[in-house]
């Protein structure tokens, strides 16, 4: 999946880090999204997002089809502007190659989004459905589910997402607090000195 050059979209900034538009784009993206609402309800139906889409990304039909329903998670037939911004920040993240960098900040609404049933389990099928939109190839998947699979059901639990965050959290602090002490220890030894 691409974004069509000289689209909208092309000319917004990501930011690297946290994967977020700036409040600048972030206002230019709700004219854009007022000016897509042709009904004046705050909403896109499934018509206009396959226009939108279609005009700025290289999406077949099915594909659009299965983001929509990803998005139009109430089924009500139309999206609003907070899934539109996640959207587009998924569309830009996948442009500038930060696809992982986009899942990890964002872990939370992007599990949400892909956990259709509600029940916080995602099935390979489920997964596989929508990884065109995170680069994510078969293998890599197919490596995904069976490195966290750890009840052998063939789903990637909310659980295991949270447990694999605080693991990371855990490890970032025990390096900065090795770091500190290291840098305490060699101030005290040039105070020594």
């Amino acid at each position: 999946m691409r974004l069509k050059q000289g689209s909208f979209l092309w000319y917004l900034y990501l930011d690297k880090i946290y994967c977020l538009l700036s409040v600048r784009n972030v206002k230019a993206l709700a004219e854009y999204f007022h000016i897509l609402d042709v009904h004046g309800k705050n909403t896109l139906n499934d018509v206009l997002f396959y226009h939108f889409l279609h005009h700025v990304t290289d999406l077949k039909k099915a594909q659009i089809n299965i983001v929509f329903d990803m998005l139009d998670w109430n089924a009500m037939g139309e999206i609003g502007f907070e899934q539109f911004y996640m959207l587009v920040c998924m569309l830009l993240a996948h442009q500038n190659h930060l696809e992982g960098q986009f899942m990890y900040r964002h872990s939370r609404p992007v599990f949400d989004l892909l956990d259709l049933k509600g029940d916080l389990r995602i099935g390979a099928k489920n997964f596989g459905m929508y990884r065109f939109l995170f680069n994510i190839h078969k293998q890599e998947l197919k490596d995904l589910f069976h490195d966290f699979d750890v009840t052998g059901d063939n789903e990637f639990k909310l659980y295991t997402i949270i447990y694999i965050d605080k693991l990371q959290r855990r490890q970032k602090t025990e390096e900065k607090e090795k770091g500190d002490r290291k840098r305490r220890e060699n101030e005290k030894k040039c105070h020594i000195k």
